[in-house]
């Protein structure tokens, strides 16, 4: 499953907070639990810094789900 995430003016998005926010995983705690779980990419490369910032253009994939993180606003 694709998804857009947007970053609704903010300048970047912590890893953790952003699979919270986009619906992914129920808490950050599990969020924390499954990056450190090395289950998380960024761009095709494995990520296990929980607050990675990530910006707009980039891909994050958690199983099959894929999140393309866009700048500006989704509404």
């Amino acid at each position: 499953m694709k998804q857009a995430f947007y970053l609704d003016g903010h300048e970047y998005v912590a890893l953790c907070d952003l699979l919270k926010l986009a619906g992914v995983v129920d808490s950050g705690g599990r969020a924390k639990h499954v990056i450190g779980d090395g289950a998380v990419s960024r761009n095709g490369v494995v990520e296990t810094r929980k607050t990675a910032k990530i910006h707009a253009g980039e891909i994050i994939a958690l199983g099959d789900v894929i999140i393309e993180v866009c700048s500006g606003s989704h509404e």
